[in-house]
């Protein structure tokens, strides 16, 4: 062979080829999923830390109480769910609380922060005030009622009128025959 071929064989050599670079390319990818995956885990243990720290203050909830429906969801973004409108979900650092209710006009936050216990009063004072609206609005909702029958429109009535101005127009016609008769003579 001679020199420039053989120059040139070396050049590719130190190339990497296709196969090569997607290689590198998939192994970072898992390594940064890999991450994504551990930061996911890590922000579901810490709210079943909450989770598990919340467990007395639901165990005092009377059972006849529906209001509340918790449970951590594995979304993109995990979140405890407190309610249907409030749940806790982890900061942007992946280390802070942020309890929020989503409302008519946006989510609010409730309670941030990076301590259990401070969340958990928050959780419970969220936990009382419903328990309260829901007292006041089962006391201002009156009892049903004996339901009232609904009367049925008459159908007679209107019909009735109908013969009655049958009856009265052709009196009427007869008393102009007779008085049209009568002038005749």
């Amino acid at each position: 062979m001679s020199d420039a071929q053989n120059t040139g064989n070396a050049a590719s050599d130190m190339r990497p080829t296709l196969r090569e670079a997607l290689r590198k390319a998939r192994i970072e990818a898992a390594d940064r999923t890999g991450v994504v995956v551990e930061l996911r885990d890590a922000e579901v243990a810490r709210l079943e830390i909450l989770n598990e720290a919340l467990d007395p203050l639901f165990a005092q909830v009377p059972e006849k109480v529906d209001l509340f429906d918790r449970g951590i969801s594995q979304g993109e973004t995990p979140r405890l769910w407190i309610d249907v409108v409030a749940h806790v979900l982890m900061g942007r650092d992946k280390r802070i609380y942020r309890f929020v209710q989503d409302t008519r006009f946006g989510r609010i936050v409730l309670a941030e922060s990076h301590d259990v216990p401070v969340i958990v009063d928050a959780v419970t004072d969220y936990v009382a005030r419903r328990m309260i609206e829901r007292e006041h609005a089962m006391v201002a909702t009156p009892k049903a009622a004996e339901p009232v029958p609904v009367e049925k429109p008459r159908r007679r009535r209107g019909f009735g009128m109908f013969l009655l101005g049958f009856i009265l127009g052709a009196l009427a016609l007869f008393a102009l025959a007779l008085f049209a008769s009568l002038q005749d003579f």
